[in-house]
């Protein structure tokens, strides 16, 4: 790089990979939502891979729900080409709590922070390079939600400028909030309200006003506070493409369309067995899965160890072992399996 030439690539990031997954549960029973397989490997090494992509590779990650589960997925961050720390939060400390926790590892120059349960070509270095343009204390980078999914809208103006968090969209007329940032915009209808993709660009300056030693949230905690101060929180948006697996059916969603994408009709872990006469299809089967002669599955998702028996029909639903549940929150239980309704 020549004298006084600016990068736009950053040197450290921090995923988000503390929290407990209440919404994809049965399938966070035994690991963190960022630690699920998404096409068959952990979906946190997405956001790895993402960050190294784009030059950064020093990677901090917090944990708290069955922190192991993210260890064995990550490492050291060696097969990937980066270097990985953890940050293990006793109580879970919220989204910019976390970060305070390991402040003075980000310090020194700005960061880009981003959730563990994404996948996306977003581009990246466009967005420090716009942070950096406006001097901003934070770049949030958004899409538009033309779904109206349930995310909090995010309003900008004229400049781009975040000037607030708002309430949840209203849902459009035949949409059931099941679409994944692929839904056109309604017709007659005014433009898609912004939302946050939990990809963030941040200046060190952000710690100026995140609480010390508690839990706290960004949206709620800190950023209102730096725009009531003058600072500039920008919205940068994309159009890149962009998945969240924060519930059972975004999970499977995102699964079907990049099985669509490679002309699959189903995704299957290790050791799976389908015997003849069984139909599959657009389904997600973990590791070591049996589907017995004469059974039907469709749009599921099977757990690992998960024997389907024959003649059974299985469309729609989420299945996992009864004895890998603690206890069961919702579902009904079917021989050996918890079957939980999308």
């Amino acid at each position: 790089m020549r004298t006084g030439e600016r990068s736009d690539r950053l040197v450290k990031a921090m995923i988000l990979a503390a929290g407990f997954g209440t919404r994809l549960w049965p399938l966070t029973e035994d690991r963190t939502k960022p630690a699920i397989p998404f096409l068959n490997r952990p979906l946190i090494c997405y956001a790895v891979e993402y960050l190294k992509s784009h030059g950064i590779a020093d990677i901090l990650v917090n944990l708290h729900h069955h922190p192991d589960s993210i260890r064995r997925a990550l490492g050291d961050g060696s097969q990937f080409g980066v270097t990985i720390h953890y940050s293990l939060e006793e109580d879970i400390l919220g989204t910019s709590g976390a970060l305070d926790r390991v402040r003075e590892q980000l310090i020194d120059d700005d960061f880009v922070v981003i959730n563990g349960k994404i996948v996306t070509d977003i581009d990246l270095g466009s967005a420090i390079h716009a942070h950096r343009d406006a001097g901003a204390i934070a770049t949030l980078i958004l899409i538009e939600n033309a779904a109206r999914e349930r995310f909090s809208e995010v309003e900008v103006d004229s400049r781009g400028w975040i000037t607030r968090f708002g309430r949840m969209p209203e849902a459009a007329a035949g949409q059931d909030g099941s679409s994944i940032n692929a839904s056109p915009t309604v017709p007659g209808s005014q433009r898609a309200p912004l939302m946050f993709t939990g990809i963030q660009v941040l200046s060190p300056r952000i710690f100026e006003y995140i609480p010390r030693g508690r839990t706290s949230h960004s949206v709620a905690d800190v950023y209102p506070g730096a725009i009531e101060a003058g600072e500039v929180i920008l919205g940068y948006t994309s159009s890149g493409a962009w998945f969240e697996m924060s519930t059972l059916d975004r999970y499977l969603e995102a699964s079907l369309v990049f099985m669509q994408k490679e002309g699959r009709t189903l995704i299957a872990g290790r050791d799976c067995v389908i015997e003849e006469g069984a139909q599959v299809v657009e389904s997600v089967l973990w590791d070591r899965v049996k589907i017995e002669r004469g059974a039907r599955v469709s749009r599921a998702v099977l757990g690992d160890d998960v024997r389907i028996p024959g003649d059974s029909v299985i469309a729609r639903a989420v299945v996992v072992r009864r004895e890998s549940v603690s206890k069961i929150e919702r579902g009904v239980v079917v021989g050996e399996n918890l079957i939980v309704p999308l």
